[in-house]
């Protein structure tokens, strides 16, 4: 199969429900069924409680794909990350599966993009001003942090199974999250809009850090969709 994963049993674990509707999107327009598939909400507890499930229902390796933030200040949104360790506060450094990931690796760069290296931070809370992250970036070297990985992780290392972790950076790393964008995903993955328009609203000389961070978002959702839908990287999905 043309299809990295197409090599193995694979499962996902997104964050948002819009990084798990770019997979399904994908294999809807390949004709094909998408993989085993879950949503975290930006949790490390539900993502590890995904993982583990998706093992024992037969999943080799466990794919963390979606957004990230920026630590590293070479960083600049839109970046892809394919993490070589996930590193937390708590609990030893997780490597990633390495053959899978020079193979992705070699694939990405053949296929014209561009692929960062490096040390990916789990956080159990929103990462959100330029001083903690550069804070974290000194103290730990990873390069970028996310809210589900490190779930993912702990659930593969303690089943046995492989990891693999694919991010594009969203917000970089001299870029403070407004208030509004704070706690803003709900337990399916999905915006809670109202609560970030009341924030919005206490809070409007926010609008346009809003307004930018949507469109860094954006670069990282590009990378995303071009990395689901390339027929000859993850899902075989163009």
């Amino acid at each position: 199969m043309s299809a990295l994963l197409g090599i193995v049993r694979f499962a996902v674990v997104t964050g948002l429900a819009a990084e798990a509707k770019l997979i399904e999107k994908a294999h809807a327009r390949a004709g094909r069924s998408t993989p085993p598939l879950a949503c975290a909400g930006a949790s490390a507890e539900r993502a590890q409680t995904h993982a583990t499930r998706l093992i024992a229902q037969g999943a080799e390796v466990v794919l963390s794909f979606g957004l990230c933030g920026g630590l590293d200040p070479d960083l600049r949104p839109g970046d892809l990350l394919l993490a070589d360790i996930i590193v937390s506060g708590t609990g030893q450094p997780i490597p990633v599966s390495a053959p899978l990931r020079a193979h992705l690796d070699a694939r990405l760069r053949e296929a014209g993009l561009i692929v960062a290296g490096g040390n990916l931070l789990g956080s159990d809370t929103p990462v959100a001003t330029v001083d903690e992250k550069h804070s974290l970036f000194s103290q730990t070297g990873a390069r970028a942090v996310d809210m589900e990985s490190h779930g993912v992780a702990a659930a593969a290392q303690a089943a046995g199974a492989q990891v693999l972790i694919v991010r594009a950076v969203a917000d970089p790393a001299e870029r403070n999250l407004p208030k509004a964008a704070l706690n803003a995903v709900g337990p399916d993955g999905r915006l809670r809009l109202v609560r970030s328009l009341a924030t919005m609203y206490m809070r409007p000389w926010e609008g346009p850090a809003l307004i930018r961070l949507a469109y860094e978002a954006r670069l990282g959702f590009d990378t995303l969709e071009r990395v689901a839908a390339d027929p000859n990287l993850l899902f075989g999905g163009g």
